[in-house]
């Protein structure tokens, strides 16, 4: 993997990571049109961005509203946990084990506030309420758990902003 600090982005590349931030199952000829250069350029800089590690991986977002009538709509909680001790060593144990769960499909480390934000899925609410057992109940040292279902996504976008970066 080349270094990440080392790899230096102009703004063919930014316009690359845009377009596949907005749909990667595009062909590389087609990527290569939008970004205005030729398809052997175009694929030697996914490559690059690849292997650089600024494309972590390529993935299909489901939409849940239109798989509800197959799977139900299941519940989507925002969870908010904060432990007791804050030690390294007790944010890392807590952390290993909720990234872990299949369940839990974000996990942040916050501060101020809780310690940690969660979003998790769960099929219904006895599948919440194993969950909540599996990873903070039983774990003594965690103080306090909020959740908040959700009830509308009214927006979800794990597109980056790019134009930031551009110089």
């Amino acid at each position: 993997m080349e270094n990440i600090d080392a790899i230096s982005l102009d703004a063919t590349d930014l316009a690359l990571l845009d377009l596949l931030q907005q749909d990667a199952s595009r062909s590389n000829l087609e990527l290569a049109r939008l970004a205005h250069v030729s398809p052997p350029t175009c694929l030697r800089r996914v490559k690059r961005l690849q292997s650089a590690g600024l494309i972590e991986r390529q993935v299909a977002i489901l939409s849940p509203d239109r798989l509800a009538p197959v799977l139900g709509h299941g519940l989507e909680a925002i969870v908010e946990v904060t432990l007791d001790r804050q030690g390294v060593e007790h944010l890392e144990a807590f952390e290993h084990r909720v990234v872990a769960d299949e369940a839990v499909q974000q996990c942040y480390r916050v501060s101020p506030g809780p310690d940690f934000i969660l979003h998790v899925r769960a099929a219904d609410m006895p599948a919440y309420l194993a969950l909540q057992q599996r990873l903070f109940t039983t774990d003594a040292n965690v103080r306090n758990v909020k959740a908040f279902f959700s009830v509308k996504r009214a927006k979800f976008a794990p597109r980056l902003p790019l134009a930031a970066g551009r110089r």
